[in-house]
């Protein structure tokens, strides 16, 4: 204890006084509630995804009840992608597990491979393409999609300030007496997979 005390009155001094040593530790908790905002952000965007996943496949199914392979594909992707394991949580360390947040990035790049391939059949199916429910729902996936990205890289942008502010001297002289030590927040980057957006053909989404 008399360690920590005399600790944190070098660092009082060094940072030029508490008052300097607390506007720094509130930085960081202002920056990592960013990240956590930026984070909830896609996961809204994700939930949204699949809440229209069901909807797409009933639509599909009416009008392309062959594509059965296509269908469970989607299906599987979103059951993995949803699995408790795979979440995320705020309160822990998984931003800081590059392993944590590589398995829930495949997990989502698969939903929208998955979803990229579905909404393809529809070249094949001029009654799917006329269907003005399936249209409907290739706005609403497109837009999606682009939302995702776009929280993807705001969330990005957070982690980026936050890790910086981390590795500022006053950040590493801070954070180890904070109580609750801050670490680096692993970036949302794309896999293989994910390089390619899915493309959505709006080229033949009405009847020929």
């Amino acid at each position: 204890m008399f360690k920590k005390i005399v600790l944190t009155a070098l660092v009082c001094f060094s940072l030029g006084g508490c008052d300097q040593g607390i506007q720094k530790y509130d930085t960081l908790v202002d920056k990592d509630e960013n990240c956590n905002e930026a984070w909830a952000n896609i996961d809204s965007a994700l939930q949204r995804r699949n809440d229209m996943i069901p909807q797409l496949v009933a639509v599909v199914k009416g009008s392309a009840a062959h594509e059965e392979n296509t269908l469970t594909a989607v299906i599987q992707a979103r059951a993995n992608a949803t699995r408790p394991e795979i979440k995320l949580d705020p309160k822990s360390d998984d931003f800081s597990d590059p392993a944590k947040m590589a398995a829930f990035q495949q997990a989502q790049s698969q939903v929208g491979t998955a979803i990229g391939k579905l909404m393809m059949v529809q070249e094949q199916y001029p009654t799917l393409q006329a269907n003005a429910a399936f249209h409907d729902l290739q706005i609403q996936i497109e837009g999606g999609e682009n939302r995702i990205l776009r929280a993807r890289e705001v969330y990005n942008g957070s982690a980026r300030d936050f890790n910086t502010e981390l590795r500022h001297v006053s950040g590493k002289v801070i954070n180890p007496l904070t109580g609750h030590e801050f670490k680096p927040r692993v970036y949302f980057t794309a896999d293989a997979d994910a390089k390619v957006a899915p493309k959505i053909d709006f080229s033949n989404a009405t009847a020929k």
